[in-house]
């Protein structure tokens, strides 16, 4: 009887072991295919030919490799789908805007966007009047990966975030709008009143921002940098 016990004891440490060493190796693996992603790393020259014209295919190609960092899916068609513009001011690293509207029903007056931002990025302030027969745009934003340091009207509380810098293309430094909301993955920010000027600025990692609203059109967009309009 004492043989059978300790080599039941035996097999059960054995077996904790096991499990103990394979709950081990699964954790470092994990830790291991995080710390190991490829860095974000981009250059502005890269978007740029020797003309400075802005080539709109190397912006898709630097925003799928943000993308596929955040495992966002890349589903048949999303390349074709993606609209990017650099505002016509020749710096597409620090100021720029990229997004696929899924749904834009002017009828029953509601969208549905995702917006794609490189690593500190600036989507440019800009707001939304009435326009073409549809109401003042109002929006809402939920941030899905990364982060967004998210700008509207409200107390100014930039100095909190000296990481959020605006590039010197965007109307020379400046902005209307100084309240900042940090959003993190899952945070909701809405705009607070109709017709206020607001922007984002991405995070170190980038940030990909789902937006819902009421309606878009283009016409009813006024950015506050009159060279970009």
């Amino acid at each position: 009887m004492r043989k059978i016990i300790l080599v039941s004891s035996l097999i059960c440490g054995l077996l904790f072991n096991s499990c103990a060493n394979k709950a081990d190796k699964k954790e470092t693996t994990e830790i291991t295919t995080k710390d190991t992603k490829k860095e974000l790393k981009f250059t502005n020259e890269q978007f740029y030919d020797d003309q400075g014209k802005f080539l709109e295919e190397k912006a898709k190609d630097a925003l799928l490799e943000v993308l596929e960092y955040h495992n966002y899916p890349i589903f048949d068609g999303l390349r074709e789908k993606i609209w990017v513009t650099d505002y016509n001011v020749g710096n597409y690293l620090e100021l720029g805007l990229a997004s696929v509207m899924f749904v834009n029903n002017e009828e029953d007056k509601y969208m549905l966007m995702d917006i794609f931002l490189l690593p500190n990025q600036m989507l440019g302030e800009h707001k939304h009047i009435a326009a073409n027969g549809n109401p003042v745009k109002m929006e809402g934003w939920l941030v899905r990966h990364g982060k967004s340091y998210i700008a509207g009207v409200g107390d100014n509380n930039r100095d909190e975030f000296p990481e959020v810098v605006v590039p010197h293309t965007h109307w020379d430094g400046k902005v209307t709008t100084n309240h900042i909301i940090e959003a993190e993955e899952g945070d909701f920010a809405s705009l607070v009143e109709a017709e206020s000027s607001h922007w984002q600025f991405a995070g170190p990692e980038g940030a990909v921002v789902t937006e819902v609203g009421n309606v878009h059109t283009n016409e009813g967009v006024l950015r506050s940098d009159p060279k970009m309009n």
